[in-house]
């Protein structure tokens, strides 16, 4: 029976959809399946107050069907503020799953391409998100690895379609990195070199209070102002607006262990300019295993509150690790680690997860010379172009 797609119309198609992947990973032991509330926010549009980035991006999603059941799904997203950014017309897909069955990962590229051609753009890319916090790439190598909750996790077959699809070829790789804790201490040369950027330039390391977070300094939002000055040059990210400041900084701080976040300020301003910024947090990746469809009732509550109170697991996530260009060179990468290794050590964390990185960013992957590391996994994002759309009269035409 022939593949048939359907367009997620309203909650309780989105619910579906949502559901999806849960039951394709059920009992996966990678796999680290988000929070289904963090899911409902993310994708839907109906919420009273919705993700903030639909005020800039268009999006539909997709559930495919074969023999009355779901067997796939992608959404279909037009980042307005990135396209125009770079000058790129582009319709991203994202949350593409599905199960190992050619006929049905075609079919869902192919209504991803309907609705770029039907809105005028020449490209599609993917796996992206609405913005670079959510999960971008699709895993290629590491299949074996334990995934976490910033990324997503897809089985071996995935990248084999891919190679199956018709005009789909590389457009970025990323890669990830598994850093392990050093056992004595900050490494000397390491030390040395954060003491002496301190020193050379008047660059202070500050420890957050909530107070300083959501009270009259407002000090989240400048953390999320240094990660747009840190990222906003890279590849798939579109710069993070006020209102999703305010969502992220919600999201975020009130969660965080505030030990495992340290910022770095230029103390020659005269309002102590933030200039870096490290975000860590135990690793929740068992934990949301054990959050039956990504739930945190009745139990799924508790495994969380034992990874981010108790810091029941040896891993940590580094989630946001930015320096702002024009310190880069001074050193200043050096002292987020040099006040987070010894927290790290305290909480008896092994080792830490990195965050997605380009792989031709080597200024970012030289910063883990330091340290033993191994470069455990792998993701690609593909590109395709696109023909116009004849019943646009030659809009959106190459």
């Amino acid at each position: 029976m022939s593949v048939e797609i359907k367009k997620v119309a309203n909650p309780r198609d989105l619910e579906d959809f949502i559901q999806f992947r849960y039951d394709l990973y059920r009992g996966n032991k990678y796999d680290a399946p988000n929070l289904h509330s963090d899911e409902v926010f993310t994708l839907s549009p109906w919420r009273k107050d919705p993700n903030a980035a639909f005020e800039f991006c268009d999006a539909e999603y997709y559930l495919a069907y074969k023999d009355g059941k779901i067997v796939g799904r992608v959404a279909a997203i037009i980042n307005r503020r990135y396209n125009e950014q770079w000058n790129r017309p582009c319709v991203r897909f994202g949350w593409f799953e599905f199960i190992d069955d050619i006929e049905v990962s075609k079919a869902l590229l192919k209504a991803v391409e309907d609705y770029g051609r039907r809105n005028g753009m020449k490209e599609v890319i993917g796996p992206l998100g609405f913005t670079d916090m959510d999960p971008e790439g699709m895993l290629t190598y590491g299949f074996d690895q334990l995934s976490c909750m910033a990324t997503a996790y897809n089985y071996e077959y995935y990248p084999r379609h891919m190679e199956q699809m018709e005009g789909y070829e590389k457009d970025n790789d990323y890669v990830e990195y598994k850093v392990y804790v050093p056992k004595d201490g900050v490494p000397a040369k390491f030390k040395r070199v954060a003491e002496l950027t301190m020193e050379r330039y008047n660059l202070h390391i500050r420890k957050l209070t909530k107070k300083d977070v959501f009270g009259p300094e407002q000090y989240g939002h400048k953390v999320f102002e240094v990660i747009n000055g840190t990222f906003g040059h890279l590849y798939g990210y579109s710069k993070l607006s006020e209102k999703q400041m305010d969502q992220y900084v919600n999201m975020y701080f009130k969660v965080l262990d505030l030990e495992l976040v340290t910022v770095i300020e230029d103390w020659n301003t005269p309002d102590h300019k933030c200039i870096g910024v490290g975000i860590s947090y135990p690793s929740l990746s068992r934990a949301l295993q054990k959050c039956k469809n990504g739930r945190l009732f009745p139990f799924g509550w508790w495994h969380i509150l034992r990874a981010l109170k108790f810091k029941k697991t040896n891993i940590v996530d580094c989630l946001l690790i930015g320096v702002l260009p024009e310190y880069r060179s001074k050193g200043a990468n050096s002292l987020l680690f040099y006040d987070l290794i010894p927290r790290y050590q305290k909480y008896g964390f092994e080792w830490g997860e990195t965050h997605v990185e380009m792989e031709t960013n080597g200024k970012v992957q030289n910063q883990w010379m330091y340290y033993e590391n191994e470069q455990h996994k792998r993701r690609r994002c593909y590109k395709k172009s696109l023909t116009p759309d004849p019943s646009r009269g030659g809009e959106g035409s190459e």
